[in-house]
């Protein structure tokens, strides 16, 4: 049975006539009764009553109408849906964030990514640090990252979308709060509040990178994994910490942020995904994202 001989049967059906049938069908009418003819006798039963002047369905052509239009449905249907699937329309993806991305770029990202594809079910799994981010693209849990670089691996494309300063965040009763920029080599004394080390995380890497730099190494009183709960423990007066510029739109009490005299550092934003086979429902996020960036005019290090 084909899906030809359901449409001529259903056309017939609703027609009544084989004549006007023909005519939708645009084909003529002595092949449309034939095939009709071999639809009955394939299925063994009489579908319809003929006479010279009218047609109509037997009991069994009523059912079989019903189930006949209920096919053709969910036939066209389907392949609506493979046509949404090969744009990236419809589906299931998952996606990563670093927590210092959910404050300013994830509600723009979502927001414009749900408006153009509405049917996709996005799974956004957030407070990933890159390491984690970078074993669960891997292992096909995450479907794309948004990840501090640098990020590498075999298998992995990197694609770094924005820049941004790294700030110092302190409590706001600190006395260093008083000057509009804090060199680093200042902080040498303080206790630092610091992402996960184990294992390292891009931030965390940064800040050991940074302080060696200025001539100490950092003591570290608390490792968090949260970007909130990091913000948190320094307004707690905890200690200090290295974060990417845009946590500054956390807005907890007690915290105060300043940018850094020197050393002058910059972190990576980059999007991550399998570089093989990439799906039309990664290239929709990817372009999204892309878009999303660029219209916030974040290609170039922010200003704070």
């Amino acid at each position: 049975m084909e899906l030809r001989h359901l449409r001529y049967f259903v056309s017939v059906a609703e027609e009544r006539n084989f004549t006007r049938a023909a005519e939708q069908l645009n084909i003529a009418q002595s092949p449309l009764s034939r095939q009709i003819q071999q639809l009955e006798k394939e299925i063994g039963v009489q579908l319809l009553t003929r006479t010279t002047r009218s047609v109509a369905l037997t009991y069994a052509g009523e059912v079989f109408w019903e189930r006949a239009r209920a096919v053709l449905e969910s036939a066209s249907a389907a392949a609506e849906d493979a046509r949404k699937a090969s744009r990236g329309e419809l589906g299931a993806l998952t996606v990563g964030f670093t927590a210092s991305a959910t404050y300013e770029l994830l509600p723009a990202i979502l927001r414009a990514y749900c408006d153009r594809y509405p049917d996709v079910n996005l799974d956004v799994r957030s407070d990933l640090v890159t390491p984690q981010q970078t074993e669960q693209l891997l292992d096909g849990r995450l479907q794309v990252g948004l990840l501090r670089t640098p990020a590498t691996a075999p298998g992995l494309a990197v694609e770094t979308v924005r820049r941004e300063h790294v700030m110092i965040v302190l409590a706001s009763r600190h006395p260093a709060t008083v000057n509009r920029e804090i060199d680093l080599a200042d902080l040498r004394d303080e206790w630092f509040v610091a992402p996960p080390n184990n294992p390292p995380s891009s931030m965390y890497t940064l800040m050991r990178d940074a302080c060696e730099a200025a001539g100490f190494t950092p003591r570290v009183r608390q490792v968090v994994a949260g970007s909130s709960a990091l913000v948190a423990m320094v307004a707690a007066d905890m200690g200090v910490a290295l974060v990417p510029a845009s946590l500054r739109h956390l807005r907890i009490d007690g915290a105060t942020f300043r940018p850094m005299r020197a050393p002058q550092i910059t972190t990576g934003l980059a999007l991550a995904y399998r570089d093989v086979d990439v799906s039309p429902l990664v290239q929709g996020f990817l372009e999204v994202t892309r878009m999303v960036v660029r219209s916030r005019k974040s290609a170039g290090p922010d200003p704070d």
